[in-house]
């Protein structure tokens, strides 16, 4: 079937990709492809090497009449994601890809195709081999562990490429031209603190925030979906006027994820037990119609449960409550340069208080690192109000979208001629190695595009066959009409 494959037009991105998935490419295993990325290039006669962390890099001369056209770098990352469904038998150390052609996709046999980044890498081989498309100067840039943390990007050295233009081509829908994507840090407040027992005439509760659809904590923060945290932490902000003790919270999961659910074990004095659950329903139900449009599913609930064998400090727990409250949650900054796009946010991902520590941690997204620090220190301050000791892990840049880009008004201009609409020029509240790459070659210009690839990182992944067509021939022509130098 892979040879079937290989005779697909256009033959020279098609029969690369056979190729490239015949070797196994798990991320932090990429020994194997990196080594036949080397003997590639220099099968070919062209300077190959590779750097200190494992990226590729293959120049290839400009071909007559080029010579004057600026420098492009054409940049793919070797890993893809291993997966495959449960009743697939498939050794992805030992085995390439099995691939079939259904309509206009390209389909894998139960496991993840490897189109995400491979179809990108394989029109970068196609372009370096030929011996007949017009083109200037190209630096083959072929990164490494794009999917676990972007290690390859990271590592790469600012004095290695030449290039004056940077083509990405990872994007995965063909009607859209990337130029800009968020950064982000870790924040993460910890704290301990010295147990209490349960005072007397307090009656135990289970205080549940539940329902919610919760999302990517990037693609979708600009919905105002609720945080189960935040939600929670609002109802304990309410019940402190009836003295309500905590004895553990236990919200969230994922960084990268809206928290769906959050739970509180809690105490309430006897004596004010009627006016605490009158306060609760009418809180409930106020925040319930606060996000009827968007969580009509939203649960809280409020019932008698066994006593717990500790609570929090009266003071630790006050400073706890008021700092979650005060932390940012959600957009914190629109784009002033793009309608509709998030800048700046944050998500309280997760909330930890049992057995005397406290952990806190959320992810902050921005395209602006100006930007994304200001919102992380806003953080840090919150937490520290609670005498949490705050750090920052994790950080990778964002790519700041540059409406005024010469490889963006000559990439639109020449979809434009092309296909006869216009593309959708959009930038994302993700990340791509742009704005990695970015941080040591701040003059380079970027762009990101790329060919229709749907259901990446999951056995479902496919890839439309009229798309890489669509794409070659923009690629082509994009390269005829770099600028001069």
């Amino acid at each position: 079937m892979n040879f079937e494959i290989s005779t697909i037009e256009p033959r020279e991105i098609w029969q690369h990709f056979v190729a490239l998935n015949a070797v196994p490419r798990a991320s932090k295993k990429e020994e194997r492809v990196i080594q036949f990325a080397l003997d590639f290039g220099k099968g070919l006669g062209l300077e190959s090497y590779k750097d200190d962390v494992g990226n590729v890099i293959i120049r290839k001369p400009a071909t007559a009449g080029m010579e004057d056209r600026k420098t492009v770098v054409l940049q793919s990352h070797l890993d893809m994601v291993h997966q495959k469904n449960n009743d697939t038998v498939f050794d992805f150390d030992r085995e390439g890809i099995r691939m079939f052609v259904d309509g206009d996709w390209v389909k894998a046999e139960g496991t993840t195709l490897g189109a995400d980044n491979g179809i990108g890498v394989a029109t970068i081989m196609a372009l370096l081999s030929s011996t007949d498309i017009p083109h200037p100067a190209l630096e083959a840039l072929f990164t490494i562990d794009e999917e676990t943390g972007m290690t390859g990007a990271k590592g790469l050295q600012g004095n290695i490429l030449k290039g004056d233009i940077l083509l990405n081509l990872d994007t995965e829908q063909d009607t859209e031209i990337d130029i800009g994507c968020a950064g982000g840090v870790d924040v993460t407040a910890t704290k301990s603190y010295i147990e209490e027992a349960i005072p007397n005439h307090y009656t135990a509760f289970k205080l549940v925030v539940k329902g919610l659809n919760g999302g990517h904590s990037g693609m979708e923060i600009h919905k105002g979906l609720g945080n189960a945290n935040k939600i929670l932490n609002r109802i304990l902000f309410s019940l402190q006027d009836f003295d309500v003790r905590v004895s553990s919270i236990a919200g969230g999961g994922l960084r990268n994820a809206i928290p769906r659910e959050s739970k509180a074990i809690i105490l309430l004095a006897n004596d004010k037990i009627d006016e605490a659950q009158a306060a609760f329903y009418q809180l409930s139900s106020e925040i319930k119609m606060e996000y009827k449009s968007v969580d009509s599913d939203l649960v809280i609930e409020l019932n008698a449960t066994t006593a717990s064998q500790s609570v929090l400090p009266v003071e630790v727990q006050r400073s706890l409550i008021n700092s979650i409250y005060a932390a940012h949650n959600g957009v914190y900054k629109m784009s002033s340069d793009f309608v509709d796009l998030v800048e700046t946010s944050n998500n309280i991902a997760k909330v930890d208080v049992n057995n005397g520590n406290i952990t806190i941690k959320c992810l902050t997204r921005s395209s602006v690192e100006s930007s994304k620090y200001d919102l992380a220190n806003a953080l840090k301050a919150a937490f520290e109000l609670m005498g949490a000791e705050v750090t920052f892990n994790g950080d990778y840049p964002g790519w700041t979208p540059n409406a005024k880009s010469e490889i963006l008004q000559i990439v639109t201009r020449t979809y434009t001629y092309l296909f006869n609409e216009n593309p959708d020029v959009v930038a994302c509240h993700a990340g791509l190695e742009c704005g990695i790459l970015g941080t040591n070659y701040p003059g380079m210009d970027m762009i990101s595009f790329g060919p229709t690839i749907l259901g990446a990182h999951s056995p479902q992944e496919r890839v439309s066959v009229s798309s890489v067509r669509k794409f070659w021939i923009f690629v082509l022509e994009i390269l005829k009409n770099i600028p001069k130098k």
